[in-house]
Formats: C-alpha cells, structure tokens, sequence
C-alpha cells in the first residue's frame, strides 16, 4: 500500500454515527424580556444558589421583624403615651402600648426626668434602632443576593464555555452576553424587592392588628379603601407593562445604533454620511422620547391618583374618628394612631404594585437563564478515553470523512487521505471548498462519525477533547488576543509555560525583537483584541503562543494574510521553526506561500481534486495549475 493512502488502525467491525441530536428551538436565546406568569418551581430553583447564605438570609429576616415593630412603636409612642398618657393624663388605654408607658416611666425615675423628655429619649432610642436593624437587614440581604447571583453567574459562565462551536453558530454571542449580564441583574432586582416587600408588609399587619384593638368600626372603614388602592394600582400596572417593555426595546435600539456607528467611525467620515445617521438617530431617540413622556405622565398620574385616595382616607378617618373622640369611643391619642398607620397601610400596596414589573421581567429573566444552564448540547466525549504517550509522532488518517453543518448542505464528500508524521501538508481551493472545517474536525469543535480520523491509530473520537487539544496548535488569519500583559497572552494561563519558556518562543519566533521595544516588555498591557499592536506583531505573538505550548500537531489557518513583505519574511522564518519536527497543516489562498510544502491536497466542493508537491500538480496542469496561474498573473497584473 503506499505510504499516502489511508491506513486504518483500531478501527471496530461496526462504524457509530453521533449520537441524534434533538430538534433544538434556538429562538428562545432571541426572545425578549416580556415574562408573564409567576413560577414558584423557578424561584425555588433559584433558591438553591442561595442555600450557602441561609443563615444570613435568615438573620436578614430576624432584622427585618425587628426593624419593622420597632417602626410600629414610633406612632404608638407618639399617640399613646405622649398624647393620651402624658398629655391626657389618662391611666386607662384600650389600645396596647406595648410596654412604652411602663419604658417611660422608669426611665423617668430613673433619672428624675420630665416625662416628656423621658418620652422622646425612648423616641430618639426606637428611632435609632430602628434606623440601624433596618440598614442591617438591608445590607445582611443584599449581601446574600449578590454571592448567590456571583455563584450563579460563574456556573453560567462555566457552562456556556463548554457549549460546542455549533451552538454559537446559531446563537448570537450578544443574547448569550444578555444571559450573564442583564438577565442576572434583574434576578438581583427581584431577591432584593422579595425583601423590600416583607420589609412593607410585616408593619402592615402588626398595625392592622392595633386598629382593630382600637376600633373594630373605624378600622373596616380604612379596609373599603384598599381595595380601591389595589385597583387602581394593578389598572396602571396593566397600562405600563407594555409600556416599560416597549421603552426597553427603544432604548437598546437607540444603543445599539450608536454602538454601530461610533464602530464604523471612519466609514461614516469617510463616505460624509454623518447627516444621514444623525437623522435616523433622531428618529429612533424621538421614538424612545415619546415612550418615555408617556410613561412619566401615567406615573405622574398614578401618583395623584393615590395621594388623593390617601387624602381621602385621612379626611374619612378625621371625621368618623373625630366624632368618635368627642363621643369617647376612643380617645385622641387613638386618633392620631389611626391617622400614622394610613401610611403603612397604603404604602405595601404601591410597593407591590410597584415590584409587578420588576417581578414580571425578572421571572422571564430567570427562565432564561436556567434555559441556558439546562442547554446540554456538547460534542460527544467518549466513555473510556485512549491515553496518549507524552509524546506523539503526528501521524493523520483520514478515512472517507464527510460532513456536515446541517443536514442539508453537505460541506465535505468522503476525504480519504493520510499526513504521515512530521510531514507539512498544505491544503489550498476555492472558498467554500471545506478548508477551514477540516481544521475544526480535527480540533473536534464538532462531533464526527468514529473512524474517520485517526491520530497516530487512534480514532479522534476515542480521545477526550480535553487531551486532544493539548497536542494541537492552531494559528487562524483573525486570531484571538486577550486584554492582558504579553506574557500571560503567550502563556494563556497554561502554569507549565514559564516566563522564560515564553520568552523563549518569543525569541525562536522573531517576536522578541518588537516585544523588547515595548514600554514594560513582556508586562506590556495589550488593548482589547490587542488593538495597540500591528498585525505582524499579533501574528508573530501567535506564533509564540504556539510555540510554547509545543503542540505535536501544527494548523496555520490563513496565518501569512494580509502582511506587509517585511513582517513576512520573519513570518516566513518562523515558519519554518514551528513546523520542523511537527506535523503541520498550512491552510491558504496566496499559494507562493506553500510552495515548499511537502505536499498541497486540492479541495473543491468538499472533494479531493488532487495530492500531490508543488512540481508534480503543476506538471499535471489541472486544478492547481488553474489557480496558481490565475493568481501569478492577477499579481503580475498590478
């Protein structure tokens, strides 16, 4: 058999395809925040991420119970013992004073102090410790909400880092950016107003129930205008759902045209277009104007609405309590206890109404996120990985491989062919002709049938993704650089990459030279995408990435593009390094550039054209002959 032909080794009787994907709705990472119904399953879900806090959380709750009766003393201080006790002189209350008589007396003889002054020193005391347990339950809450939402969000993070190269092509990376950013941040918003509203509604009932000791009478009469309050709170909470919503979707509009055009800067400079967007920003900023007007006047609206039903409580309760008074059915001090509590009877109502919005978005958010946390699309790992020596030869089999993206358009047709160890192999053809993707099953970011890549006898699919990368290097056209210092963007975080082992590669690969010109070196702080360095720089830092790394299997996906003559000859020199001793792939359109491969594999709709050295394809002027004359006499040409 000669040497290039496929060979296959540990191949089974039986070929296994991957495993059938289930019909995946990729449409709910496009849907907006628009949720609708309360779920109890999603917020106890939810809760789990907060079962490390629970103690905390319950402290939270012990604080939230005391701030709130200590709220409630305040109005019974001032009306009862104040008013009735001191003022009125009167020994006999209906209404439970909950110790504060008795406080302030004692303290009274106690220091030989006017009963007023004991009175509002014990004020003055509640007031404090009301203000306090009440800033603690809020910073003990939010405390436990924001580990709970970090631990959250680092397991969302872990997870769609491991999501395959196949869900990002049909995902946009900005709704899955939404998912970690956003999405939690509304969850923030509803774990804090939970405790908001039990912050509203313990003082609620501890004064309902004081009212009814009271007056029984008066009391039923405040309870008629709650339900009034309710009903117009949810009536505008219906008008402004939508609303909100549609203010949301102008306002990402409005961001997301200027984020395009400030992107696209010099285009706009260039083609004098700065009129054109400044009017269709105006238009779109109009747009979310008028939303935002409308929303301010329902609220303003909403607000009179309810100061006006308070206003109508209190002048209710003054007049019916008024004559209550006179008639001594109860005494003044109740009164004005009756007149204190209006508040904390109205206010848990707005509140509500006001967290039905944030608990609408915030229940869609979560939906959302755990959507993506139960996402379990992942290329196949096999059951029992092969191990690897600690040193591979490098040797490739490709066996009748076809592949692809989806079921309808087939991207490779049965590639047979074999790289054998060290050997460099360039792979050229038209575009579309499946060059990349060989590079991407070979970096298994896509599930293949067993048997048809073989790595040194093994089958691709039988090792972990985990252990095959580690042996595989690959250098793309637009490679990726981290904000960072150089060193750690050579190292990637990789501890057996010393700084001297980085330096190293930097040096081998002609890269020391600019990076010794830098400010601090190797410290040097890289922009974004490494935006401060030219593309012969970024390309070279590649290359040193790779290098110390010391990968078996070398790919250059269009590496050498787009380079000026100079940086290409230290390119050309590093090269040279990388793929000595490695079995190397070099993928690229400007064919000058692997001519001394030791062999150029044509592709051309998925199908091998031709194998074959430079001398022998250009002698058998087919394909690789049509290609490198065209483009020698297009360059001649310019």
């Amino acid at each position: 058999m000669n040497k290039h032909q496929p060979a296959i080794a540990n191949s089974s009787p039986q070929e296994h395809k991957p495993s059938p994907q289930p019909a995946r709705d990729y449409s709910v990472f496009e849907a907006e925040l628009s949720g609708q119904v309360f779920s109890l399953q999603l917020l106890r879900r939810l809760m789990q991420w907060m079962k490390p806090y629970r103690m905390t959380l319950f402290i939270s709750a012990i604080l939230i119970l005391v701030s709130s009766s200590l709220q409630v003393l305040l109005p019974v201080i001032l009306s009862l013992v104040v008013i009735d006790h001191i003022v009125m002189g009167m020994t006999d209350h209906l209404a439970p004073d909950m110790g504060m008589i008795a406080a302030v007396e004692q303290l009274s003889e106690l220091f030989s102090l006017p009963p007023l002054i004991a009175a509002c020193l014990v004020y003055a005391v509640v007031h404090l410790l009301w203000t306090i347990t009440g800033h603690l339950h809020r910073m003990t809450l939010i405390h436990s909400v924001i580990k709970g939402l970090r631990d959250l969000r680092l397991d969302l993070f872990k997870h769609l880092e491991t999501r395959p190269s196949s869900f990002y092509d049909r995902v946009a990376v900005g709704r899955v950016m939404t998912r970690v950013t956003n999405d939690i941040e509304a969850l923030f918003e509803l774990l804090r107003g939970v405790g908001t509203l039990l912050g509203e509604f313990v003082p609620f009932f501890v004064a309902l129930g004081l009212l009814l000791v009271v007056s029984v009478k008066l009391t039923l009469l405040l309870l008629l205008v709650i339900p009034v309050m309710a009903g117009i709170t949810a009536l505008f909470r219906r008008m402004t759902r939508q609303l909100f919503r549609a203010v949301r979707l102008s306002l990402s509009a409005l961001n997301q045209n200027l984020q395009e055009n400030l992107a696209g800067l010099q285009v706009v400079q260039l083609s004098q277009r700065q009129g054109y967007n400044l009017t269709k920003y105006t238009g779109i900023n109009k747009k979310n104007r008028n939303l935002e007007k409308e929303t301010a006047t329902i609220e303003t609206i909403y607000g009179a609405f309810t100061d006006s039903v308070s206003g109508i409580a209190l002048a209710l309760v003054i007049y019916y309590g008024g004559g209550a008074v006179v008639q001594e059915q109860i005494s003044l001090g109740g009164l004005v206890l009756f007149t204190r509590f209006i508040d904390m009877l109205f206010h848990p109502i707005v509140v509500l109404g006001e967290q039905t919005n944030i608990l609408f978005r915030a229940m869609a958010s979560g939906e959302r996120i755990f959507q993506a946390l139960d996402w379990d699309e992942r290329v196949r790992e096999p059951e029992s990985p092969a191990s690897l020596p600690d040193r591979l030869k490098g040797e490739l089999v490709f066996n009748n491989l076809s592949f692809a993206y989806d079921s309808i358009m087939p991207v490779l047709h049965n590639l047979s062919f074999t790289i054998p160890a060290g050997e460099t192999l360039a792979i050229v053809g038209p575009t579309g002709s499946g060059k990349s993707t060989i590079t991407r099953l070979l970096g298994r970011f896509y599930d293949i049938e067993d048997n048809k890549i073989f790595l040194d006898g093994v089958d691709l699919n039988k090792i972990h993704t985990r252990d095959l990368r580690k042996r595989i290097g690959i250098v793309l056209q637009d490679f990726h650089i981290f904000s960072g210092s150089i060193y750690n963007n050579i190292a990637l975080g990789d501890p057996h990459i010393t700084r001297e082992i980085a330096i190293k590669a930097a040096k081998t690969v002609n890269a020391h030279a600019f990076i010794s010109q830098l400010s601090d070196n190797y410290d040097t702080q890289l922009s974004e995408r490494g935006q401060n360095l030219s593309q012969g720089q970024r390309q070279l830092l590649a290359f040193a990435r790779v290098l110390a790394a010391d990968p078996e299997i070398l790919i250059l996906d269009e590496a050498t593009a787009n380079i000026d003559t100079e940086t290409e000859l230290l390119i050309q020199d590093a090269l040279n390094k990388l793929t000595k001793n490695r079995t190397s792939i070099l993928i690229a359109h400007r064919l000058q550039t692997i001519q001394n491969a030791d062999r150029i594999l044509v592709l051309n709709n998925g199908r091998v054209e031709e194998l074959g050295n430079h001398t022998e394809l250009m002698l058998k002027k087919s394909m690789y002959y049509r290609l490198h004359s065209l483009q020698f006499e297009t360059e001649s040409d310019e």
